[in-house]
């Protein structure tokens, strides 16, 4: 009886995302935002777990903040996912130059500065703004783009997100067997290689230090910086108050050039960590509260990486096998 609810809820799930997108192309951007955000604050009147979720974690984060500034900045998030379900249906079908008249781009610079015809480029960044306009943003404007991503629970859904991420040239890398091979060929020809590092996912990682609390994150991206020698540059996607959508660039970071591999890809992981919960810090409504970031802790004797670790980290394993 379970599955067969599991999979009526899945084929209604797929069916609305289709209709989403199959009707956005007759509605301007902002009536989609309107009717995203709509349907979130909907769904967020109605009792679930990954509404308590979100306000156990604005909890952890912000402490010292007054329950009516929590709430309001657990509804402003819901307003803001909303949104970016708007955004994606719109990105869909907008032409290039419809998406570049409505972006920002801040120190771009940082980014293609460090490509070359057999040298690609690193870009980190986090679940802040709309992520996927990054990516589509930066392939409208010519960058070519590799993205790292998981395969979603349903299949369907994993080709909406591949055929999505594939406008204007491309390409995503699924995690797993061969995801390392695709990404260093990438990197290799030329291409921008885009990593999302803030979620606790079953990956090779460390525990560093997000919001004054152990997370679990993954160390994919420093460890091909590590190895490849190239630098990161971190980037984030922001929605301004007018619409507009301001991807933002960081000057490169430098990998470590240590005689430990494991702690110099642990102290890089903590430092871009660390970039991205300032970013979340300045705009809190734009992030995704409600994934389970604190899902594993350290275990005795586990180390918590920050930005100057001075202990010996072990060999990197995914939390599954290292966390009861």
């Amino acid at each position: 009886m379970a599955s067969r609810l599991r999979a009526l809820r899945d084929d209604l799930g797929y069916v609305g995302i289709r209709a989403l997108l199959g009707g956005s192309r007759a509605l301007p951007l902002a009536a989609l935002r309107a009717v995203g955000r709509a349907a979130a604050r909907c769904a967020l009147a109605l009792p679930g777990r990954d509404r308590g979720r979100a306000r156990q974690h604005i909890a952890i984060a912000f402490s010292d903040r007054p329950e009516a500034w929590r709430r309001k900045l657990l509804g402003a998030c819901a307003g803001h996912l909303g949104a970016v379900l708007g955004e994606v249906a719109w990105l869909w079908s907008a032409a290039p130059e419809a998406i570049l008249a409505r972006t920002e781009f801040v120190g771009l610079e940082h980014l293609t500065g460090a490509l070359g015809a057999e040298r690609g480029a690193l870009l980190v960044t986090g679940h802040c703004g709309n992520w996927e306009w990054l990516n589509l943003g930066l392939g409208a404007s010519g960058v070519p783009m590799t993205v790292a991503a998981r395969q979603v629970y349903d299949p369907r859904l994993g080709e909406v997100a591949r055929r999505l991420r594939g406008r204007f040239g491309g390409e995503t890398a699924l995690r797993g067997q061969g995801a390392g091979a695709k990404l260093l060929h990438a990197l290799h020809h030329g291409r921008v290689i885009g990593l999302l590092i803030d979620q606790d996912i079953e990956a090779p990682g460390a525990f560093v230090e997000f919001f004054g609390r152990p997370a679990w994150t993954p160390t994919g991206a420093a460890l091909l910086a590590v190895r490849t020698g190239r630098p990161i540059v971190t980037g984030f996607a922001v929605r301004l108050p007018d619409g507009t959508m301001r991807l933002e660039f960081d000057p490169p970071t430098a990998p470590p050039a240590g005689e430990d591999l494991d702690a110099d890809v642990a102290t890089l992981t903590a430092a871009l960590t660390a970039r991205i919960e300032r970013q979340v810090r300045a705009h809190p409504e734009q992030w995704v509260w409600m994934h389970k970031r604190w899902r594993h802790q350290p275990g005795d004797g586990e180390p918590v990486w920050r930005d100057a670790p001075s202990q010996p980290h072990p060999a990197h394993a995914p939390p599954a096998a290292r966390v009861g």
